[in-house]
């Protein structure tokens, strides 16, 4: 299939049927637009992540910005949210392939986050597909058959809203480039959802909305503010058209709360504790501060310490200014064939979410439709009105520096380092098969909580911790229990060859990410080299050829 494109884009990816709707020449030329204005300001941003890293490295502490005082003691507040955002209280997260999008939008929750980052594996087909996926359900023309029993499933009248999660800022898109450059992945989610479903959504009566995650410093969502003026102006939008949702989910980011929304304050409704990633960042920025090695990942919850004072702060900043503060995700999921075991797992998503009202939440996360009205019934119980915006915690001591930065107790165990191995590989071996979200043990991975297994894993290794069985968490005894974890799972595919290899390059990238001297930013970026290597001998290829 061939493709007019515009001046300086070049698509790589291959064409399916379809796709040229979602790639059309207006839509490459608003991309280009996007790459052009802000591509050397993201790269300064992620240098500035650098730098940062090493000033931390180097002994600098984290803290409340001195210059930005004034707006942590000023009185303002952020645009009210549109009316199909007032109401939060259950929110439905998932990758966009088209089963998860109808089943989502039918689960009976208010909003569906339909997540183009850390539950989607960023193929290009996963990508393009997911678009198109998202296109037919704001048109209600999506459906979705069962290979199983033939039945038909299409989009209920009461939908749940969509919100729509671009990738970060530090990833790339490398099927496509402009002038020679790939695009940001985030502005490639980002702006072909926008351009090819403003105008949809607005006969539907709603809006462009967005959660955006990763980001760590005002400094960041400067950026984004001015990508939705960009847009706006672009598309002919009002100002306030296009909302988003932030993502609190790296530890710099909770010492600058009121100054992201003060940068968003034209387009933000809500922060959002998002949990799993905010464990990754705290071991990730205080890497090279041993008083900060945090135990197994199991009692690392949200009842721990810096955990409660952080989701506290979200709630309080928040509220402060006119802003929804959204709970984030148990990792429970149901049970299937153990009825003791599922129960179980509902009274720990039940007891989370109610810790959450508790304090404040306005909305909550849930992974599986089956727990819908497990969060429902509470926050209905506890929030019979639309949100709790209003709510002010009169006993709540300010949270400081140390709330935030202070390392639970809790023992490091042989369990504990085992569970983190298994986990790794088995999500990175399913993240290079094309699947982003992934049930293990009765759990729901996706790539933050893989992050976490990582990098617990170098931050034992990097300051010489023991189990409480004793074990010494050496490269040699890492390297050995990596290399003996794959054997097993490789056993348990035995004959197929496709998930073998899978799981060998899993083991390859989490030998090098654990034993290497300097922590690596993210694991999707050596993950994404191999799912974009066929991409890369094409590219080989065609410059042969030319």
């Amino acid at each position: 299939m061939t493709q007019i494109t515009p001046s300086g884009v070049e698509i790589l990816g291959h064409l399916e049927p379809g796709y040229g709707e979602i790639l059309s020449h207006d839509a490459l030329v608003f991309l280009a637009g996007l790459h052009r204005r802000f591509e050397k300001r993201r790269q300064s941003l992620l240098r500035h992540r650098t730098e940062r890293q090493a000033e931390l490295n180097a002994g600098a502490l984290l803290m409340f910005p001195h210059e930005t005082a004034d707006i942590r003691a000023s009185e303002w507040k952020v645009r009210a949210a549109p009316a199909d955002l007032l109401d939060r209280r259950v929110e439905i997260t998932g990758p966009v392939d088209r089963k998860m999008v109808v089943n989502a939008l039918n689960s009976g929750a208010k909003c569906f986050m339909a997540d183009f980052e850390d539950a989607t594996a960023p193929s290009w087909s996963n990508l393009l597909e997911g678009q198109i996926n998202l296109r037919d359900a704001v048109r209600r023309e999506i459906d979705y058959v069962d290979e199983k029993n033939g039945k038909r499933y299409a989009i209920n009248q009461d939908a749940a809203v969509l919100i729509v999660r671009p990738r970060g800022l530090h990833l790339e898109e490398r099927n496509l480039r402009i002038n020679g450059q790939a695009i940001s992945g985030a502005l490639f989610d980002f702006g072909l959802y926008l351009f090819n479903n403003h105008a949809a959504l607005k006969e539907r009566g709603t809006g462009p909305y967005f959660y955006l995650p990763k980001i760590e410093s005002r400094f960041e969502a400067r950026l984004w503010s001015l990508v939705f003026q960009h847009a706006e102006d672009e598309l002919g939008l009002e100002r306030g058209t296009i909302r988003a949702t932030v993502l609190i989910e790296t530890l710099p980011a909770s010492f600058e709360l009121d100054e992201i929304l003060y940068e968003l304050r034209g387009n933000i409704v809500a922060l959002n504790c998002g949990r799993w990633d905010y464990i990754f960042s705290y071991i990730k920025r205080l890497q090279a501060r041993p008083e900060h090695v945090l135990p197994d990942r199991s009692a690392v919850t949200m009842k721990t310490g810096f955990m409660s004072a952080y989701s506290k702060r979200v709630v309080a900043v928040c509220h402060r200014r006119g802003a929804h503060a959204m709970g984030g995700m148990s990792a429970f999921i149901p049970v299937k064939g153990d009825e003791a075991a599922n129960d179980a797992a509902l009274e720990q998503v039940r007891q989370d979410k109610l810790r959450e009202v508790k304090n404040g939440h306005d909305g909550t996360w849930v992974a599986h439709p089956d727990l819908v009205p497990v969060a429902k019934a509470v926050f209905d119980q506890h929030m019979p009105q639309a949100n709790q915006i209003d709510f002010v915690d009169e006993f709540a001591m300010p949270v400081t520096t140390r709330d935030l930065l202070t390392a639970p107790q809790g023992e490091i165990t042989d369990a504990g380092v085992a569970d983190n191995i298994d986990v790794a590989i088995r999500y990175v071996a399913s993240w290079l098969g094309g699947r982003g979200a992934v049930p293990i043990r009765n759990l729901m991975e996706d790539a933050a909580t893989a992050e976490i297994a990582r990098a617990q894993l170098w931050q034992w290794r990097r300051f010489n911790k023991s189990t409480a069985e004793g074990t010494a968490l050496t490269a040699a005894t890492l390297e050995g229990q990596i290399e003996a974890t794959c054997k097993v799972l490789q056993n348990e595919v035995a004959g197929q060859t496709e998930l073998q290899n899978q799981i060998r390059q899993a083991t390859t990238i989490l030998h090098d990410l654990v034993l290497s001297e300097d922590f690596v930013e993210f694991l999707t970026l050596p993950a994404y080299d191999i799912l974009t290597e066929g991409l890369k001998k094409s590219m080989r290829l065609k410059e042969f050829e030319d």
